[in-house]
């Protein structure tokens, strides 16, 4: 290795001070620079609104975002304190905003009891990563503003009048020099906005766009029902099988609470959360949770005599089946793994939900003999058929898939092995598959073709998942298994590419497909390894005059401006089919020059809202999505 000759001494120690580690390093604090560490900018300010409402001072909270994509967040807690900082010797307010791990977060004697937020950092992460911040208190009879740019102090807090009102408004407009766009996505602020006021029973939190003069969207959030009212949100559109969420709560040094409905549905749905905080990866409170769930339901079944002394008993999967449930703990002094608090590590977590959970459910199922006894049939029904999935699975692997003559999906392999640069492209039809395996790159690009309908998985258990002969291949290509034996680290290929015609049956097929990746492989799609292939939809082309392919109406008329319209033929392409191979592989399987999309998960509960509307059995909340959705779809067929 060539030695790198460059002067190492002391002077070469850089000390980065105040918030330019904020600015050299903006992952570390806000995850990434792409909008969704846009978003966070915003859910740190409201943090602290939530923060003053969980100690009992705030009742409501409203966001704005002004045009130039300037954001407001309005509250009427008690103001951040404006006295004399005593060790940094400026005001408190202006010590939040310019200093690293300064805030009312931290010990026994802290200004909350609870807390969500960076822990002292997010208001001086906010202020460094802004082109500018002003904040605006009122309390102790006063009117107090202060602003900065980059960080960086310009004025210094100063009362401006007087008032009997208290609160903190906070105008930042984010640095465009550190963000890859300033462009906020309203619904996704929307979204998290309203799992907060699910999460804090009775704050009001309004969030406003006011971007577009002519189209101002609002929204307004408050539930008295608390984690009730989500579930209730969450099972809209399913069936129950109970009409009223079941509910606990206790107080105490850990406050715990929790609801819970069982629907007719197959998925399990458990969200968790930490003083407000989403932790999708989940953590002690869900383990303690989930360990309840399975000994409360078991003790049932066996003192009901509906499990037999012969029979096993039912296992987590069984039970959970069909559940949707939030966990909501609050906790003084959290431990989380990593900066973006997606998993719980405090260990005493456990045992105080899963004592807590045992006697409160306990009790309600003796209390309620009707629900707990559709629950457990429910449960019993589950666990047969896991039986028989599993029997199907242990089938489908003594098969030795990959190497059976007599795969039905015709998987046609690649020749490289290596997960990383290998990639599937499931096809639809067979003409299509015949033009994919002669015009792909054999050493790295796999074909499988798909025939006919499709399962749909939203309406089906695993055990007739395991047997579909539509399914089976795609299973057995994948690699990785299903379901709860799903493991990520076994697939086949690192992109899982679905490729269908541009119409309403591919549209079809697509949503097949992703409510089953959604469903039994989840972590395919939240590691990023399923994509969808754009075809293109016209061929321009003249005698003389290389051939050029538009993917949508408006590149076609663009291409149409730039070379005039006079002796252009355009090829409407209705299907995959009607491309020879050399054409689908320029178009569609290059990868040079293809276009792939990246199919993600933003927002899990978004997502399982719209799988159980476009595939479950409610039939009206389906017609409901495609008329409103009809305005921004073309060849709709209904």
């Amino acid at each position: 290795m060539e030695k790198y000759e460059h002067e190492y001494g002391a002077d070469q120690i850089q000390v980065l001070e105040g918030l330019e580690a904020v600015r050299k390093r903006p992952g570390m604090y806000i995850g990434s620079v792409s909008v969704r560490g846009l978003h966070h900018l915003v859910y740190e300010i409201v943090d602290n609104a939530v923060d003053e409402s969980l100690a009992g001072y705030c009742k409501n909270i409203h966001v704005k975002i002004e045009p130039g994509n300037i954001i407001s967040v309005e509250d009427d807690g008690r103001g951040i304190p404006v006295d004399i900082h005593p060790k940094t010797k400026i005001s408190a307010a202006e010590t939040v905003y310019t200093v690293l791990h300064a805030g009312g977060k931290f010990g026994g004697d802290s200004g909350y009891k609870v807390s969500g937020g960076l822990h002292g950092v997010g208001s001086s992460v906010v202020n460094a990563l802004s082109q500018w911040t002003e904040v605006t208190i009122q309390r102790d009879g006063g009117i107090y503003q202060m602003s900065f740019e980059r960080g960086k102090t310009v004025k210094p807090l100063t009362r401006i009048g007087d008032s009997d009102k208290t609160g903190t408004m906070v105008r930042f407009l984010a640095d465009d020099t550190i963000f890859e766009t300033l462009e906020y996505e309203y619904e996704v602020l929307e979204n998290r906005f309203r799992e907060m006021a699910f999460l804090t029973k009775g704050l009001r939190i309004t969030i406003e766009d006011l971007r577009n003069a002519d189209e101002v969207k609002k929204s307004d959030f408050c539930f008295e029902g608390g984690l009730i009212s989500f579930v209730e949100f969450l099972n809209k559109n399913k069936e129950k099988l109970h009409p009223q969420p079941i509910y606990i709560e206790k107080n105490g040094e850990v406050p715990v609470e929790i609801a819970i409905q069982y629907t007719t549905t197959y998925s399990e749905n458990i969200y968790t959360f930490v003083n407000n905080i989403n932790t999708i990866e989940g953590g002690t409170h869900l383990e303690g949770f989930k360990r309840a769930l399975t000994k409360v339901f078991n003790d049932y079944a066996r003192s009901h005599n509906i499990l037999k002394e012969k029979d096993t008993n039912l296992q987590g999967e069984d039970i959970r089946e069909g559940i949707t449930a939030v966990v909501s703990v609050k906790v003084k002094e959290p431990q989380f793994e990593g900066q973006t608090k997606t998993k719980l590590g405090n260990s005493e977590v456990t045992g105080i939900v899963q004592s807590m959970v045992n006697d409160a459910l306990s009790t309600f199922l003796e209390e309620n003999p009707t629900v707990a006894k559709a629950i457990v049939e429910k449960c019993v029904s589950a666990s047969r058929a896991r039986e028989a999935a599993r029997k199907a699975r242990e089938l489908v692997r003594r098969k030795t898939a990959l190497e059976s003559s007599t795969l039905p999906g015709k998987l046609a392999d690649c020749s490289s092995k290596n997960p990383e640069e290998c990639e599937v492209y499931i096809v639809e039809g067979d003409s299509a598959g015949g033009s994919a395996k002669q015009g792909r790159d054999r050493k790295f690009q796999a074909i499988l073709p798909l025939w006919g309908k499709m399962l749909n998985v939203e309406k089906s258990r695993a055990d007739k998942i395991y047997n579909n002969d539509k399914l089976q291949p795609v299973i057995l290509a994948v690699g990785a298994g299903i379901g709860a034996d799903f493991d990520i680290t076994k697939i086949r290929y690192g992109k899982i590419i679905i490729m269908a015609d541009a119409d309403v049956d591919g549209a079809h097929i697509r949503t097949l497909l992703l409510t089953f990746f959604f469903r039994y492989m989840r972590p395919l799609v939240e590691n990023g390894n399923v994509y969808l292939a754009q075809p293109p939809l016209y061929k321009l082309f003249k005698k003389g005059m290389k051939d050029i392919y538009c993917y949508s109406d408006e590149e076609r008329d663009k291409a149409l401006n730039e070379i005039g319209r006079d002796g252009i033929t355009i090829q409407r392409y209705k299907g995959l089919g009607e491309m020879d191979p050399e054409q689908l592989w320029e178009t569609t399987m290059d990868p040079e020059r293809r276009i792939l999309v990246k199919v993600t998960m933003e927002d899990a509960i978004k997502a399982d809202q719209i799988f159980t509307v476009l595939m479950g059995d409610e039939i009206a909340p389906r017609r409901e999505f495609i008329e409103q959705n009809a305005k921004y779809v073309k060849n709709l067929d209904i």
